[in-house]
């Protein structure tokens, strides 16, 4: 399959398919939950593509560079930058916009919670030992791991970061729009790496198996490619929910109080 016939398929439809849910949800009546508009979701939507453009691009041109996965120069366009087909790019970008579009729609249609916002230290400190604690095992894989732990220690160490900042900061926010956030994870996580099993299966583009630990789910899909779904898919819901949620503006407002307080 063609990458860019992938994108097409796979993001593109879906993509103007939510684009249009949210915009005859709006009309009918059904916007977002007052506390989910601290700010307008466009913009959000916007700067979340520009920054997934930012911070992954490096990241991937490392690992086609390096040989973790590649791509079927006979399936793409021939532009690159880097060593990424343009294709890649507007994957980045697609599935940016995918789910955050979805994660709308899923704040439309889903009830908010039933009970008041309340600040949960705990949840986040908690949040904050256990990623630290994934990214401490991934720089074990990567500095005395087998080469079979390659790929799984660069997606870990790369997709813990802005997860860690992110549940840090408001892992109890998140909890407390657990419903949209949760089923747009989960949903999109499994949507995603079926995608990415039909790519892989038709040869648009490969995973490395002496990088790889070789365990695939169906016997086609790597478990690192589910877990660079998850931790992508991951770190698009929580930013955008983050972003547009009232308890993290009433935060962010906080912060430098105590910095100051703290002086």
């Amino acid at each position: 399959m063609a990458y860019l016939a992938f994108l097409s398929l796979f993001i593109c439809i879906p993509a103007l398919f939510f684009a249009f849910l949210n915009w005859l949800l709006r009309r009918q009546g059904s916007p977002l939950p007052s506390s989910l508009r601290a700010w307008p979701a466009t913009p959000v939507v916007g700067a979340h593509v520009l920054l997934a453009l930012l911070y992954t691009s490096p990241w991937d041109n490392y690992l086609v560079a390096t040989k973790v996965w590649w791509y079927d120069p006979d399936l793409v366009l021939g532009i690159t930058f880097g060593y990424v087909p343009l294709e890649e790019y507007l994957f980045f970008a697609g599935q940016t916009a995918l789910l955050s579009l979805a994660l709308l729609a899923a704040a439309r249609l889903l009830p908010p919670s039933d009970h008041s916002f309340r600040s949960h230290p705990r949840l986040r400190l908690g949040s904050a030992g256990l990623t630290l604690a994934i990214w401490l095992y991934a720089l074990f894989l990567l500095g005395a791991g087998s080469p079979q732990s390659t790929y799984l220690g660069l997606e870990l160490a790369w997709g813990i970061v802005p997860l860690s900042v992110q549940l840090v900061f408001g892992a109890d926010i998140l909890w407390h729009y657990r419903r949209q956030v949760l089923w747009t994870v989960l949903l999109g996580t499994l949507y995603l790496s079926l995608a990415d099993a039909v790519a892989i299966h038709s040869g648009t583009w490969t995973i490395d198996p002496q990088q790889s630990l070789g365990f695939a789910l169906g016997g086609i899909l790597p478990l690192e490619e589910f877990i660079f779904f998850l931790l992508t898919t991951a770190m698009v819901v929580f930013g955008v929910t983050l972003v547009i949620a009232r308890q993290s503006h009433q935060r962010a407002r906080w912060i430098p109080t105590s910095f100051r307080r703290a002086e």
